[in-house]
């Protein structure tokens, strides 16, 4: 007969909700009077922040690619790291200095982040110092997704157009990253901080319920807010509308890409300006560029207003872009308030499952087709790329480019049927200061070893990549047979970089024949055409008439 079990010490199993409640007590007394049911005033943030914070604690402050929950990131940088530090910082984009400044100052140590932008070469040099650890580089919808499984925050600081004074949240059109970060902390009885630019009686839509906030402070001046997507057509090269003409004929059209999502660039805008113009010419309106996973991009107004494009499901917003935005609730998804609903989590999840296609640019790409933002002296990240590019394996719905494209990849291959993503790298051979594109291997193996990462920092993976675009043409890798003539097929649209230099000038032609690679004139783009006069706005002024007087574009975008 079997011992009876020995009773186990009993567990307690609320030990974040008493952890909770006692932050919340130290934040009462601390404020006493002066906190007026959930709000504070903006002098008293940094005892907030000693009263609530613990050393060590996992902190998600808003660093969005727009939208900054700036105010708040500033008081954290200057607490005294005597009494906070250690801390674990859970952010999507470092753009301010104040998000680098916690770890200069020892107030933070430890870093999980998406992408560092203009903060890359900074971030290099504290890894190198040893004043940064890198938990790891993710791409947005994965550190969401972290902070609901083994990442939830303890305090996490946002920003928000407005609340009243129940704590009720009004987002507006840049909600971005609010939601999946209020919630995975909300939830697990973390706490939550807000900035307002306005408190108010009546909100115009509540977007975040109050009780799943803690505290609401009016900022003493708006939220910072990045134009990030906004691109003067006026600096758009004859170089980039060759690859824009090249793009629409030899992949929108050959594919009938319809649901797409367009990285940030001069080379994507020139698509967008191509559209009302080039491809109209081609009889491709309605058969290509109808649906999109995008910010509200001011290079779109030309194709939206030629009725080319019937929806856009967006990230966040865009300055300048409000009343457009307004004006044009079919395209958008405007709320009953008149103002734009963005979500950056769910715009990664219909970029990565609901597009036929992802089309952006990179720094470095190797033989295989790898490709990566990350270079010696700067660890950029890579923000929503590689869901974006990336075939998702979940995916069962059927469409025409899918299935082409999961055609052409199976070929000849006794394998069963399914469709394919498309995800093109389109990239000029030199970058800036004539650095290579090309190279015979990325900077992110060095990086790796330099940081002691597990794995090279690689932004698309070459087994992604279906097509790459120069200017040198298109080199289809959904064709490519084996591994050598992958590389040559890379090699053959390289340039005169060292990689593409170093092609078989015999197999490249052999690939041409088969339509592996396409130069301009094999599929019927002509060289002397490729000229500005194509782009159906070239300049800022053309877009704000394109937009009817609508779009209202930043005061630095403005030279007249």
């Amino acid at each position: 007969m079997m011992n009876a079990p020995v009773n186990a010490p009993s567990r307690a199993w609320d030990t974040l909700q008493r952890n909770r409640a006692q932050r919340l007590e130290r934040a009462a007394a601390a404020l006493g009077a002066e906190l007026d049911g959930k709000s504070l005033p903006a002098a008293r943030i940094a005892d907030l922040f000693y009263a609530v914070l613990e050393c060590g604690d996992r902190v998600c402050i808003e660093g969005n690619n727009q939208k900054q929950a700036d105010f708040l990131a500033q008081a954290l940088a200057k607490l005294d790291p005597a009494r906070v530090n250690g801390l674990h910082m859970l952010q999507s984009v470092l753009t301010l200095p104040e998000h680098l400044d916690v770890f200069e100052r020892g107030v933070a140590s430890k870093l999980d982040f998406s992408f560092s932008g203009q903060q890359a070469g900074r971030v290099a040099k504290l890894l190198s110092a040893g004043k940064l650890n890198i938990g790891a580089i993710h791409t947005y919808l994965e550190l969401f997704s972290r902070y609901f499984i083994d990442l939830p925050p303890r305090v996490c600081m946002v920003a928000a157009e407005a609340a009243d004074r129940h704590g009720n949240l009004y987002t507006g059109p840049n909600t971005e990253d609010t939601p999946p970060i209020v919630e995975a902390t909300a939830f697990k009885n973390g706490i939550v901080i807000v900035q307002v630019n306005r408190i108010m009686d009546t909100l115009p839509r509540v977007d975040i319920p109050g009780d799943w906030v803690d505290f609401v402070v009016q900022s003493p001046r708006p939220y910072y807010i990045e134009p990030l997507f906004t691109r003067d057509p006026a600096l758009i090269s004859e170089i980039q509308v060759l690859m824009a003409m090249m793009a629409i004929k030899g992949i929108y059209a050959e594919y009938g890409v319809q649901r797409l999502n367009h990285g940030i660039g001069f080379d994507t805008a020139a698509i967008e300006l191509l559209l009302p113009t080039y491809a109209a010419s081609l009889g491709l309106k309605g058969k290509i560029g109808k649906h999109w996973a995008l910010n509200p991009h001011p290079a779109l107004i030309p194709a939206i207003e030629a009725g080319f494009v019937e929806s856009v499901h967006s990230f966040g917003s865009e300055l300048g872009m409000e009343d457009y935005i307004r004006a044009r609730p079919d395209v958008f998804a405007v709320g009953a308030d008149g103002s734009m609903r963005s979500n950056r989590a769910l715009c990664q999840a219909a970029g990565h499952y609901a597009c036929d296609m992802f089309i952006g640019s990179t720094l470095q790409i190797d033989l295989q087709g790898n490709s990566s933002t990350a270079t010696l002296g700067r660890i950029a990240g890579f923000g929503g790329a590689p869901n974006m590019g990336a075939d998702a394996r979940g995916r069962r719905h059927a469409s025409p480019a899918w299935l082409k494209a999961g055609q052409q990849a199976r070929a000849g291959r006794n394998m069963i049927p399914r469709g394919q993503k498309l995800v093109v790298q389109m990239v000029e051979t030199f970058r800036e200061h004539m650095h290579p594109a090309f190279v015979e291997k990325l900077d992110a193996w060095e990086l790796a070893e330099q940081a002691r990462m597990e794995l090279p920092p690689v932004m698309i993976y070459g087994d992604d990549v279906t097509h790459i675009l120069t200017e040198e043409g298109i080199a289809n890798l959904l064709l490519c047979r084996s591994d050598e003539e992958r590389e040559q097929a890379i090699r053959g649209v390289a340039g005169y970089t060292p990689v593409g230099l170093g092609r078989d000038r015999r197999m490249v032609e052999n690939l041409r024949d088969r339509g592996v690679i396409q130069r301009p004139e094999d599929i019927g783009v002509d060289k002397r055409l490729a000229t500005r006069d194509l782009l159906a706005a070239r300049n800022m002024k053309d877009l704000v008439r394109a937009s009817g007087g609508l779009y209202d574009p930043p005061q630095r975008f403005r030279n007249w």
